[in-house]
């Protein structure tokens, strides 16, 4: 019996740093509501320079309650960006995965 991958349920913890759960989903919620797909990272410190595929370019700071981290958590997006081209495995995977308080990796 094997399990399709795309209904596999994936966890991540609540309280693990923030720039780590970026670097693992590659994913990023513009103010706009529109998902970004991450090409890079840079890590100065307590912020964070992202270039998107597109070539946006967005600074963060390592807040676990922001907007962008709410976001993530609670998946809302109203659409993905058509310039990055995020592949649809990529978008069902994200949708399948859950951060928990409890339980779930610790990245």
């Amino acid at each position: 019996m094997t399990v399709d991958p795309s209904k596999k349920k994936r966890y991540y913890r609540k309280n693990v740093d923030f720039f780590k759960l970026v670097e693992k989903i590659k994913l990023w919620p513009s103010r706009t509501g529109t998902l970004h797909g991450i090409k890079s990272m840079t890590i100065r410190g307590n912020k964070a320079e992202i270039i998107t595929h597109c070539n946006e370019t967005f600074e963060i700071f390592n807040s676990k309650h922001s907007r962008a981290a709410r976001c993530l958590r609670n998946k809302l997006f109203f659409h993905a960006c058509t310039t990055c081209k995020i592949p649809d495995w990529k978008l069902k995977k994200y949708s399948s995965t859950y951060v928990n308080q409890d339980y779930g990796s610790r990245l």
